[in-house]
């Protein structure tokens, strides 16, 4: 009956009107061009964006810095499929979910380096610093046949800056409610051989009391973090390129354990540090072939006290990638090693996949074919083929229609493995995507609409005692859920106005009982519009979101909640720039998470040199 019950939902999905509200992740000041923007996470090869059959969106850094977000979730939050959960601050382990699918069905890069966590599974989101981002790509639905394990639900790219042009300095200073305070300041330019960026930030906040409603400590949970990062680029010749790129950000932030003793009151604080460097070596061997070696690292550590837990996660990568462009026709073929290394005391398990990988793209007037297929070795449990096959046709020139299918998988993590709770004979869990979509572009117009299905199998949940040493329970391939959605979203410039937004329709289900997954809405929604008034641009942003529930059994019940934003920024000089936002305007009271607060109605005010 659930797998009717979808079908019949999905179908209802698909001819749905295009009546709902114009919606899209980010806006497009007055006066920008309407060029297609060039993507790379669609299938590892710069393409323009209005040529991908992919469901891909792009956040950039005017879109960050207007913002005044401390975490890079928050910036997700307002893209199109995107749900966030959070427990306290924007220090606390946060979840992000894409089109529903579990926080670690997203794989993450960095400027090319992936990050996950073996113990935790998925990307530290809290970790990862906002003011070193430049751009965020996301591509939502399966790319397992390009990137292998992880990529069920979609893939999350995150860029620092790249130089360009005359040296280009900036400081950023900002203070806000809860004593929040931010510094950063960059670097950037190049020269015909060379281009550098290198970017510092702080931030600091004495918080608020991330909980409620049950025993804890009533302290304000604050947090502290630093950043850093570099970016070179030097070009040996005319066909040789080498970019190194490293970062590093540290956060030192409170929360409230479980079990508080009002007798014996303890500050819990949890100590997080990722790094990344990657190196790369990009060569234009002819007109029709092109390479590019990569060798990655990333580092997730995650410690906490005076209560001591330390997981740490290592992860290296080595990429030789081959793009053979032959008039129309473009071919890749990639060879990818991946080490894996979770030291998270009694473990220090290591494992490994080898991956072959190929695509085949074609586009020709109306019509575009995208193909891939990937088989991926894996040291722990054998081998694993991906594929996917994605077809594009132009209705006109302004309307295009899409439709997809795709297989992923991600593995077991080291900690699901080999931990008390492991069992080494876990399989990795597989997903099968279907999804359609319809696009119009016109001038400063956009919009899409996407339905999809996406079944994952094998799903890893925590069961009953069983094969491993722990009485208390293992983990076990016994369910299976159902992601099925519409995504509807879109730009629209009316005069000086600039509308832009998301309305999120999914029904995500663990098709054993029938229950919707935790802490994900059914219904989920953004809208803004910004425009200019004299030398300010103005603007508002909302999230619309409905119940949820906050436990697997669908006992707990989180209520839905609008927020309403607003900000605002002039130039006060010709170098200077003033930037204010109003976030939570009518100072909803919500939840994340059950028995864990939400800021308030809170204020900030920053200003920003950038000589011209």
């Amino acid at each position: 009956m659930r797998k009717l019950h979808s079908r019949r939902l999905l179908a209802a999905l698909i001819h749905a009107p295009l009546s709902v509200p114009a919606v899209y992740a980010q806006s497009t000041p007055v006066d920008v061009p309407t060029l297609s923007p060039i993507v790379v996470t669609a299938t590892r090869v710069p393409q323009p964006l209005a040529d991908l059959v992919a469901d891909v969106t792009i956040i950039d850094r005017a879109t960050i810095q207007r913002s005044g977000a401390v975490g890079v979730a928050d910036i997700l939050a307002g893209a199109p499929g995107i749900q966030i959960s959070r427990p306290g601050n924007v220090g606390s382990p946060t979840s992000v979910f894409l089109r529903g699918a579990e926080s670690r069905y997203t794989a993450v890069f960095i400027d090319g380096v992936r990050v996950d966590s073996q113990s935790t599974g998925g990307a530290s989101w809290q970790t990862i610093p906002l003011a070193q981002i430049d751009r965020i790509e996301v591509l939502r639905g399966p790319a397992a046949a390009v990137y292998g394990s992880d990529a069920i639900g979609g893939v999350i790219q995150l860029f620092t800056r790249k130089g360009d042009g005359a040296l280009t300095p900036s400081i950023g200073v900002g203070i806000g409610t809860y004593n929040t305070k931010k510094v950063d300041a960059a670097l950037s330019g190049s020269s015909e051989a060379i281009d550098y960026s290198l970017g510092l930030s702080s931030e600091t906040s004495t918080g608020f009391d991330s909980r409620s409603g049950t025993p804890h400590n009533p302290d304000n949970d604050g947090y502290h973090s630093k950043s850093a990062n570099a970016r070179l680029g030097l070009q040996v010749s005319k066909a040789q390129r080498v970019e190194l790129t490293a970062l590093t950000s540290n956060v030192n932030s409170q929360y409230d354990a479980f079990g508080y003793n009002l007798a014996k009151p303890v500050d819990d604080r949890s100590r997080l540090k990722l790094t990344t460097v990657g190196v790369n070596w990009l060569s234009q061997w002819s007109d029709t072939f092109s390479s590019r070696l990569s060798v990655t690292d990333s580092r997730d550590r995650y410690e906490t006290t005076p209560s001591y837990y330390l997981t740490e996660t290592n992860l290296r990568s080595y990429l030789f990638h081959n793009k053979f462009q032959m008039g129309k026709h473009l071919l890749t073929a990639t060879l990818e090693r991946r080490e894996d290394h979770l030291n998270n005391a009694p473990i220090n398990a290591i494992r490994s996949q080898d991956a072959l990988a190929f695509g085949y793209g074609w586009t020709n007037r109306n019509h575009t074919i995208q193909l891939n297929l990937r088989g991926d070795q894996d040291s722990a449990f054998g081998g694993y083929t991906t594929g996917s096959a994605a077809y594009g046709f132009a209705l006109s020139p302004q309307w295009r229609v899409t439709a997809s299918a795709g297989t992923a998988f991600r593995a077991p993590t080291l900690y699901q493995l080999f931990s008390e709770y492991g069992v080494s004979t876990l399989q990795p869990e597989t997903s099968r995507n279907l999804e359609l979509g319809l696009r119009y572009a016109q001038g400063t117009s956009r919009f899409s609409l996407v339905a999809y299905r996406n079944l994952v199998s094998n799903l890893i949940s925590f069961g009953t005692a069983g094969p491993c040493a722990s009485s208390l329970g293992c983990y076990t391939n016994t369910a299976q859920a159902e992601y099925t959605g519409l995504t509807f979203s879109g730009r629209q410039q009316l005069g000086t106005v600039n509308f832009h937004g998301s309305l999120d329709l999914q029904d995500p289900r663990n098709l054993a009982n029938g229950n919707l997954l935790a802490r994900r809405a059914r219904q989920y929604g953004t809208f803004g519009a910004d425009t200019r008034v004299a030398a300010w641009t103005v603007g508002t942003e909302a999230q619309f979101s409905g119940y949820r529930y906050d436990n697997a059994a669908n006992t707990r019940r989180l209520g839905g909640y609008s927020l309403i934003n607003l900000y605002a920024s002039t130039p006060i000089s010709k170098d200077w720039t003033l930037l204010a936002r109003v976030n939570n305007l009518t100072d909803k009271n919500y939840q994340l998470a059950n028995t864990y607060t939400t800021p308030g109605r809170t204020f900030y005010m920053g200003v920003r040199w950038a000589p011209q």
